[in-house]
C-alpha cells in the first residue's frame, strides 16, 4: 500500500538577529574607512581578517572567547605592521568600528515584531569593548546569544541552536538576519529560515507579510 507524507513546513513565528552590520551600519563599511585612514590599501584589515591565516586565528580566538579585546589587539596590530601599516595597539578595536552606528529603522523594525508576538533572539559574533554601547540590549531582544559568552561563533550551527533553545522553539520556526551569507548558511544546517540584510527597508519588506508587520 502505497503511503503519503504528512510532512508540513512548520510555521516561521520567531527572529534571530545580527547585531553588526544590521542593528548597526555596515561593519565592512566602517573597517574599508579604517583601512583607508591608514594610507595604504583600504581593504587591509578586511583582507587579513579573510585571508591571512594568523589574523583569521586571532580573530576567531577573540570571537569565542578565548583572547581578550586587548590580546587581540595586540597581534592584529602586529599583523598590520607586517603588511605595510603602523598602528598603535591600544583601542585598535574602537578605531575599527568607528565608524559604525545604530540603525534606528532596525530598532523600529524589531520593536514591530515583539509587539506582534514575534520573540527575537540577537546573536551576535563579539569583537572588542563597547561594541553594544548606545543599545539596551534586553530591551531589544527577549534571548541575547554573544559568542565569547557561550565559546562559539557564527556560522558554528550550535550557536543557533543555544538561540533556539532559549527562545523555546524549533530551528524551523525561525527566520536569521544577517549581512553575511555564510551566517545565514550556518543557520540554515538546522532549518533556520534566512533574510540576507542588505537596508532596513529591505528587511522589512521581506519580513513583512509573513510576520504580520507594516511594510
Amino acid at each position: 500500500m502505497d503511503t503519503v507524507s504528512n510532512v508540513v513546513e512548520k510555521t516561521r513565528t520567531a527572529v534571530l538577529v545580527d547585531f553588526g552590520g544590521v542593528i548597526t551600519s555596515s561593519v565592512l563599511r566602517a573597517f574599508t574607512d579604517f583601512g583607508a585612514s591608514l594610507g595604504g590599501d583600504p581593504r587591509l584589515p578586511l583582507d587579513l581578517l579573510g585571508r591571512d591565516q594568523p589574523s583569521r586565528t586571532l580573530l576567531a580566538d577573540h570571537e569565542c572567547g578565548r583572547i581578550d579585546a586587548e590580546a587581540f589587539e595586540r597581534g592584529f596590530a602586529e599583523r598590520l605592521r607586517v603588511h605595510g601599516a603602523d598602528v598603535p595597539a591600544a583601542g585598535l578595536t574602537a578605531r575599527m568600528q568607528a565608524g559604525m552606528s545604530i540603525d534606528q529603522d532596525m530598532l523600529a523594525l524589531l520593536g514591530d515584531l515583539r509587539a506582534a508576538g514575534h520573540p527575537v533572539a540577537l546573536v551576535s559574533n563579539s569583537f572588542g569593548t563597547g561594541t553594544y554601547d548606545g543599545v539596551d540590549l534586553t530591551a531589544v531582544a527577549d534571548v541575547v546569544v554573544i559568542s565569547a559568552e557561550v565559546g562559539i561563533r557564527k556560522p558554528s550551527r550550535r550557536i543557533y541552536a543555544i538561540a533556539c533553545e532559549r527562545l523555546g522553539i524549533d530551528p524551523e520556526e525561525a527566520v536569521m538576519i544577517d549581512d553575511l551569507q555564510q551566517n545565514l548558511d550556518g543557520a540554515a544546517r538546522i532549518g533556520i529560515g534566512g533574510v540576507l540584510h542588505t537596508s532596513a527597508a529591505d528587511t522589512r519588506r521581506q519580513l513583512a507579510e509573513r510576520f504580520g508587520i507594516t511594510a
